[in-house]
């Protein structure tokens, strides 16, 4: 096969979705290697996970930086840069990007969302998914752009949302099917069998365009 992307993720905390990521990139046939973990927080429990794969770790204090977010950012990216990165994956990286750092690595970051996008962007998603009596809820991954929670989407999943929910029962049911499409995402970007159409990620083969994107995985099915 190919040579494998060189992948980071960027973490602030524990960094659940990089376990998932990790765990896959372990398969010898996984087309992303995860070369890097950087956290803006000094003492992410992450890190120290990271580490245990032997896996290179790094922090870029955004306190080192205050009212320079740019400076951070491109801090953040000569880190990046210096061990050869070529894609990058948020993980609970509790930042909002500037221009800078998007267009940096436009079509090459993407993010995972606990919502299926174009709905309740922001913060509190379960609660406003419970507020709102939706009958399904799930994730999102998605390239970033430069609007939050925005950018073309790669991959969905979805969740039934029960009757006697509580916010915390759906983020559990939630988290558990955003470890499912992440791996799937980055593979498929790592991969390099898509293509951008607009805001559409259409999946292509050998024979031209195969399936277009986001597809949804329901892990009821």
């Amino acid at each position: 096969m190919s040579q494998r992307k060189k992948t980071a993720i960027l973490i602030s905390g524990r960094g659940s979705n990089m376990g998932a990521l990790i765990a896959a990139a372990l398969k010898p046939d996984y087309p992303a290697e995860i070369a890097l973990v950087v956290s803006n927080v000094p003492d992410a429990p992450g890190l120290a996970r990271a580490a245990e794969f032997g896996i290179a770790t790094a922090v870029v204090d955004h306190k080192a930086y205050p009212g320079d977010r740019e400076g951070f950012e491109r801090a953040l990216d000569e880190t990046l840069k210096g061990h050869g990165i070529e894609l990058v994956a948020l993980a609970g990286f509790m930042r909002l990007l500037t221009p800078f750092l998007v267009n940096a690595w436009s079509n090459r970051m993407i993010n995972i969302h606990p919502a299926l996008l174009p709905s309740f962007k922001g913060l509190a998603t379960h609660e406003r998914a419970l507020e709102e009596g939706v009958k399904l809820h799930g994730a999102t991954v998605h390239f970033v752009s430069a609007e939050m929670d925005d950018g073309p989407m790669i991959i969905q999943g979805a969740v039934p949302v029960l009757d006697d929910d509580t916010p915390q029962t759906l983020g559990k049911r939630v988290l558990e099917v955003e470890h499912q499409i992440y791996p799937k995402a980055l593979a498929l970007v790592a991969s390099g069998s898509y293509r951008l159409k607009g805001q559409q990620v259409v999946r292509t083969s050998g024979t031209g365009e195969r399936e277009a994107a986001a597809p949804l995985i329901n892990p009821a099915d």
